[in-house]
């Protein structure tokens, strides 16, 4: 069992993390700082997750900071398409209408922080999607505001319940944060 020796914070402020990181019954705090999401050409979906992970926890560095730094950062892939947080609503509508009747891949990229030492790992999980019409997706944008989240979806969602068929890998990778392999990845840093 993971025994929590040092600090947690998360540098996030989803509150999807938040509530999984609770879950956890994680002790942390939630500190944030501006950063550039940018990313160079030619990566891979995991790739791109794990380098914006990385980047995050880089602008802590500066800081003496005596406690474990995590961040992440969720990416939704369609083929080699990357579907990051919506512009607006008409954009929502795009990705979703996309998204309808697919299989997407959802990346988390995961980084932790103490010291100097830093240790980065991703997931990626499989999400079967129904067939969605137009209807459907308009309610869920009017009702669920999905601007920030990647993909304009959230999984825990209205639309989690009647479009998602079935998932292969980790359903808490696709909210936001893989619990399973960071509860690891704690316990081993």
């Amino acid at each position: 069992m993971y025994q929590q020796k040092h600090p947690l914070i998360l540098a996030s402020k989803s509150p999807r993390r938040q509530d999984l990181m609770n879950a956890m019954n994680l002790n942390f705090k939630v500190m944030l700082k501006d950063v550039d999401e940018s990313y160079p050409d030619g990566l891979s979906p995991a790739e791109i997750a794990v380098y914006i992970a990385e980047k995050k926890a880089a602008a802590f560095e500066a800081d003496s900071v005596d406690s474990i730094v995590v961040t992440a950062d969720t990416i939704v892939a369609l083929q080699h398409e990357i579907l990051g947080k919506p512009e607006d609503e008409g954009h929502a509508a795009e990705m979703l209408t996309k998204l309808s009747g697919t299989v997407h891949q959802v990346y988390t990229g995961v980084s932790l922080s103490y010291a100097g030492k830093t240790q980065s790992f991703y997931d990626k999980t499989d999400v079967f999607f129904n067939v969605l019409n137009s209807a459907q997706i308009r309610y869920y944008i009017e009702h669920y505001h999905p601007l920030d989240k990647a993909g304009a979806y959230g999984i825990q969602d209205w639309i989690g319940l009647i479009a998602v068929e079935k998932l292969v890998g980790s359903y808490t990778n696709v909210m936001g944060l893989p619990t399973e392999k960071l509860y690891k990845a704690l316990a081993g840093f």
